[in-house]
């Protein structure tokens, strides 16, 4: 993922900066506790294309962000 496009992605639902998960190709919303998937290096910012976060996973997150 382009280092230029992470720093200006926002989450759609809190309008946070989101985390990109390399492993996992996700954006990662802590505030919304969201993980929006990238595909083929365009991320999908849709509400709906989201998944949950467990607890466990968007506490590790936030401690990243820390």
């Amino acid at each position: 993922m382009d280092p230029k496009l992470l720093e200006i992605l926002v989450c759609p639902v809190s309008k946070i900066k989101l985390i990109y998960d390399k492993d996992a190709q996700e954006l990662i919303s802590t505030a919304a506790n969201l993980a929006f998937p990238v595909r083929d290096g365009i991320p999908i910012l849709l509400e709906d294309e989201a998944r949950q976060l467990t607890s466990e996973e968007a506490e590790t997150f936030r401690k990243q962000k820390s």
